[in-house]
């Protein structure tokens, strides 16, 4: 089934006669067309996107064939008529996305209608990815591989961490990234053990340097974190970036099908904790799902035992390791789960790169 049949069948199976989409992401998931203005509608035999005459022209030569683009002079009006005509009685809504006065307001218009939250039903359509999906996110995660290949080349221990922030961030842009999929990290020294730090305006401090960022390509994301060493890396410094990748392997060769989330999550922590010294230093979740937003369910996480991986999913496997104070290291592959195993969307290296 297509994306637009596995929502009606959802929709059927709760009741639900018609439904408003009001966020972006799901908007521009069902429909294959980004606009920040306007609603889709849909029913058992009607799909309306909904909007103005700036997205018009684009909508019709770029949206899913399956929508009726319209550009109504009165919204509320129209979506009353199609209601009708459809014979809608129960409607459902994204409780996690409309405002109160929003809703408040339908109900009012519509007094006819039972308006009936929908939770998280086009989220969980989304876990699985399509075959397009996941050739789209390789390419976001080509552009993110490139600009790693390109940091390497022009990194000196000179540079800022804005400098290697911007520099990434260009780069990937210039590769034909439509925008960052989140806010660039770039931090070194003792902000390394930050693991969502901000590049700060400050030469590059000796030790780790953690990168983790990525590329937006046609609405979806990517996400990779890589650390270098700025300078020579000692004993300890080898011995902790080896302990993250270790972990990293460990649980990316037992992702697939089947398999549990919480377990996956477990592979990787015992492996850090076993370390005395690094014991409690892996503080947040060893992965989560990526799409067209850039943190998605499932998560890779001591909460998502009992999730059982489906082939389809995509997961980020980053666990990492923070002495605060001192520095903390992260290594972030994204991965698609097969029977077997996983795809891997990276193909930049891991092996630990000094910076001299």
């Amino acid at each position: 089934m297509n994306k637009l049949e596995k929502l009606r069948a959802a929709l059927a199976d709760k009741g639900i006669d018609a439904l408003i989409v009001l966020d972006e992401l799901n908007q521009r998931y069902l429909s294959d067309f980004a606009f920040t203005d306007g609603l889709l509608l849909i029913s058992a035999t009607r799909a309306e996107l909904i909007t103005d005459f700036r997205y018009y022209e684009m909508a019709v030569k770029n949206a899913n064939p399956a929508f009726n683009v319209v550009t109504p002079e009165n919204r509320g009006e129209y979506i009353g008529v199609i209601l009708a005509e459809c014979g809608c009685r129960t409607v459902g809504f994204e409780g996690r996305f409309v405002p109160y006065d929003t809703y408040n307001s339908y109900c009012k218009k519509y007094p006819s209608v039972e308006f009936v939250d929908i939770g998280t039903m086009i989220e969980d359509i989304r876990e699985i990815k399509t075959s397009e999906e996941i050739a789209t996110m390789q390419k976001a995660q080509d552009i993110t591989d490139a600009a790693f290949a390109h940091i390497l080349k022009v990194l000196t221990p000179n540079m800022t961490e804005i400098e290697v922030a911007a520099e990434l961030e260009y780069v990937m842009r210039k590769a034909g990234a439509e925008s960052v999929a989140f806010d660039t990290i770039a931090v070194s020294g003792d902000a390394s053990a930050l693991p969502h730090g901000t590049p700060r305006n400050c030469k590059l401090k000796p030790g780790f340097l953690t990168m983790d960022y990525g590329a937006k390509y046609n609405g979806y994301c990517s996400d990779m974190t890589r650390t270098v060493v700025i300078g020579k890396a000692d004993a300890d410094i080898k011995k902790l970036y080896d302990t993250v990748l270790r972990a990293q392997q460990a649980a990316i060769d037992y992702l697939r099908e089947g398999a549990d989330c919480g377990a996956a999550d477990k592979v990787a922590r015992d492996i850090i904790d076993s370390t005395p010294e690094y014991k409690g230093a892996f503080g947040h979740s060893l992965g989560h799902s990526v799409g067209l937003f850039i943190h998605e369910s499932p998560r890779l996480s001591r909460v998502g035992a009992g999730h059982k991986m489906r082939v389809g999913e995509i997961y980020t496997v980053e666990p990492g390791i923070y002495l605060f104070g001192k520095y903390g290291c992260r290594i972030e592959d994204m991965v698609a789960i097969e029977p077997d195993g996983v795809y891997n969307f990276t193909h930049s290296p891991k092996e630990l790169i000094e910076i001299l």
